[in-house]
């Protein structure tokens, strides 16, 4: 998949995951609105009922009142004193309750003026009826009776009643509406809501399979890449392994063969050198012959003047081409031992490190003692490995230290070591002359050395260590700066694998 599509995909997952994130938020709002209007809506309906139920609770009551009060006039039964007594004690709370539950309501507190004007004058009514059956006038109390219906107060108070009960029946017709509206309203948004997470269900759905489709084929595509990749591998290290082989076959062979010549000259070097000898020796003596005379003969013939010079230019000479013969030689033998070393098969074995090293301390405890270097093992981990190569890698490494140590400074020289995910890192830091930064890659290059060349040495060591290093399956590193001392550490694994790199090597 190209970049460009890779873009797209995002950004319509993107997209429609911020639609997704809009509906629910706005499904969730629409409905906590909704929900809450609605149930506003249902207490104003019920709040409507329970004010009609109550207007009907208080006319009730006063027909009871009524009621009782024309029974005991005319059986004067206690039975019907005692309900008209609990009417009269009802009648006031019910009032009183109708007012607080309409006082939303600016017409219904005008009309609930009228009401409690209408029923204060019927129950003044009550109360001197009463009055007079207890006094023993039954009469009266019924001609009070009849003066009461004549007046048509009862009729006032159901007048009243009866525009507030109309009242509360209007009220009541728009809030239900109110309330079938708020949950119609409702009802839409969730279905609408619910249609619309579907639909984004169903693009998810098939964002998902497409992803996953792309992605199946992404991996198919991987699998059968790392499958030619890893064939590739294959074919290329072979063919690495054999450029190595014919290298070192190489470098063996022409190693091998520069010898010879390199021995012709060195042996005709010393014949030019006695014969150089004899020339200037037989100059000498044609030099002292008197004239017409034979030649002196003698072996120590002094030579002056320009012969002089003469001989101790070609002595130079020879001293030059013998010194030069002698590095190519030290060269050519390192070259034939890189060789062999990297012919040689490594084989596992368990290694007391901190033992190895103290022995290779003890072979150098002689040139240590000369530099006035002390060479400090602290803790180092056993591990897995070719004894002889950690041997040349630790035995170089201490040396060097102990080469470049700094003049008039007593030499501090410390190998240490600890563990850290399967893997052992040596360190050997000194307190020596230290390396260049922009050195610290060139020292293992071949051939190649770092600062001022005042010691013995041809290149080959540190690059030697590298290589053995990483034939070993470790990596090898250096911290140093100049005239402060360096640091080379060393990691290896712990319980090395033999059989796959000594494959690797053939």
């Amino acid at each position: 998949m190209t970049a460009d599509a890779h873009r797209r995909r995002a950004f319509w997952q993107i997209l429609l995951f911020t639609a997704g994130l809009l509906v629910l938020t706005w499904i969730s709002a629409g409905s906590v609105y909704l929900v809450n209007k609605a149930r506003q809506d249902s207490k104003w309906v019920i709040h409507t009922i329970e004010v009609e139920n109550q207007v009907n609770a208080l006319l009730l009551e006063i027909r009871r009142a009524e009621s009782s009060a024309r029974g005991y006039l005319l059986t004067l039964g206690p039975e019907f004193l005692s309900d008209h007594d609990a009417a009269m004690a009802t009648i006031p709370q019910a009032l009183d309750k109708l007012t607080r539950q309409i006082g939303d309501n600016p017409a219904q507190r005008a009309s609930i003026a009228k009401l409690r004007e209408a029923i204060q004058a019927r129950l003044e009514q009550f109360s001197r009826e009463m009055d007079l059956v207890k006094r023993g006038e039954p009469d009266s109390a019924a001609a009070l009776l009849r003066q009461a219906a004549a007046s048509n107060s009862t009729d006032a108070i159901r007048e009243v009643a009866a525009s507030m009960t109309a009242e509360e029946e209007r009220l009541l017709s728009l809030r239900s509406a109110n309330a079938d509206r708020s949950q119609t309203l409702a009802a839409s948004l969730t279905g609408i809501g619910s249609g619309l997470v579907v639909v984004l269900a169903l693009l998810s759905t098939w964002l998902v399979r497409r992803s996953a489709g792309v992605r199946d084929d992404a991996e198919a595509r991987l699998r059968d890449a790392n499958t030619n990749l890893e064939a590739t591998v294959d074919e290329r290290t072979a063919d690495l392994r054999e450029a190595n082989n014919e290298i070192q076959r190489f470098a063996y062979i022409v190693s091998h063969d520069l010898r010879s010549p390199l021995v012709n000259i060195m042996g005709f070097t010393s014949e030019l050198e006695e014969l150089g000898r004899d020339i200037f020796r037989r100059i000498g003596s044609l030099a002292r012959a008197p004239v017409d005379g034979p030649p002196v003969e003698s072996a120590d013939v002094v030579l002056d003047g320009a012969d002089k010079q003469l001989a101790e230019d070609f002595s130079e000479a020879l001293g030059f081409i013998k010194s030069s013969i002698g590095k190519m030689d030290r060269l050519i033998s390192a070259i034939l031992d890189l060789t062999r070393e990297g012919r040689r098969e490594f084989e596992p074995v368990r290694i007391d490190t901190r033992e190895l090293i103290e022995a290779i301390a003890a072979t150098v405890a002689h040139q240590a003692a000369e530099a006035r270097a002390e060479i400090r093992v602290g803790e180092l981990p056993d591990i897995v490995s070719d004894r002889l190569a950690l041997e040349q890698i630790f035995s170089n490494l201490i040396d060097n230290a102990i080469k470049y140590l700094k003049a008039g400074v007593p030499g501090a020289i410390t190998i240490r070591g600890r563990t850290k995910f399967g893997y052992a890192i040596f360190e050997v830091t000194d307190n020596g002359r230290g390396i260049d930064p922009k050195d610290h890659q060139r020292i293992f290059d071949l051939f190649r050395r770092a600062g001022t060349q005042d010691k013995p040495g041809q290149g080959i060591g540190l690059a030697h260590v590298r290589a053995l290093v990483r034939r070993l399956g470790g990596t090898m590193s250096v911290s140093s700066e100049l005239n402060v001392g360096s640091t080379f550490t060393v990691t290896l694994p712990i319980k090395w694998n033999a059989s796959n790199r000594n494959e690797e090597q053939r």
